[in-house]
């Protein structure tokens, strides 16, 4: 099978997965190498190299989820709307860990000053890099058969977070993916038409 096969069926195969356990099929480390070989391989514009990752498991993935859960707490009074809000932490909860995806903003910052033309797209050139490695790391997942989705409790979490995981004041969160062994699989996916969404000339 040709390399350009495999990394077709492997964007097929990546999917958002919510229905996770803690039962990995791999090892904690082999997880961690995963994210490190996207977080050295990734692009970036001007290689900037600006997003920042940090990886929870176990307690400190639990942790973070019951954060999500208790400030979301304080902002529904209603108990029973809040029920549907609590079984989504729950499912979150379930998984084998975390990763949390940041931006340096330090880093953006002294980009704009060495190449001050450009000043205006280097916060966008960063998002678009952090981008990339979520979207790296997530088909790496799924290529190991683990499952995963991409969640986004930032900002209403930031503060807290930064607080319970000493994070560096320039380091904005962009977004938290849940991972664990797939318990139920994706469903059927609907497709706009590719005439809508993409033309060739010439």
């Amino acid at each position: 099978m040709s390399d350009l096969k495999t990394l077709q069926q492997l964007a097929e195969k990546r999917r958002s997965i919510y229905a996770l356990s803690d039962q990995l099929p791999v090892s904690n480390d082999e997880i961690v190498k995963l994210v490190e070989h996207a977080v050295l391989h990734t692009p970036s514009a001007f290689n900037s190299q600006s997003t920042r990752i940090v990886v929870l498991f176990g307690d400190d993935h639990n942790k973070l989820w019951q954060i999500t859960e208790d400030t979301l707490r304080d902002m529904v009074d209603n108990e029973e709307q809040f029920a549907a809000t609590k079984q989504k932490m729950d499912s979150f909860k379930a998984g084998a860990g975390t990763i949390m995806f940041f931006e340096d903003h330090s880093v953006v910052r002294d980009m704009q000053a060495a190449a001050p033309l450009y000043a205006d797209k280097f916060p966008i050139w960063a998002h678009q890099t952090n981008a990339m490695h979520q979207y790296a790391i997530w088909t790496a997942l799924a290529s190991i058969n683990v499952g995963a989705s991409l969640q986004h409790y930032n900002p209403i979490i930031d503060k807290k977070v930064a607080s319970e995981w000493n994070i560096d004041e320039h380091w904005e969160l962009n977004a938290q993916m849940v991972f664990g062994a797939i318990e139920q699989p994706a469903g059927d996916k609907a497709f706009k038409l590719i005439d809508e969404r993409m033309k060739v000339f010439g």
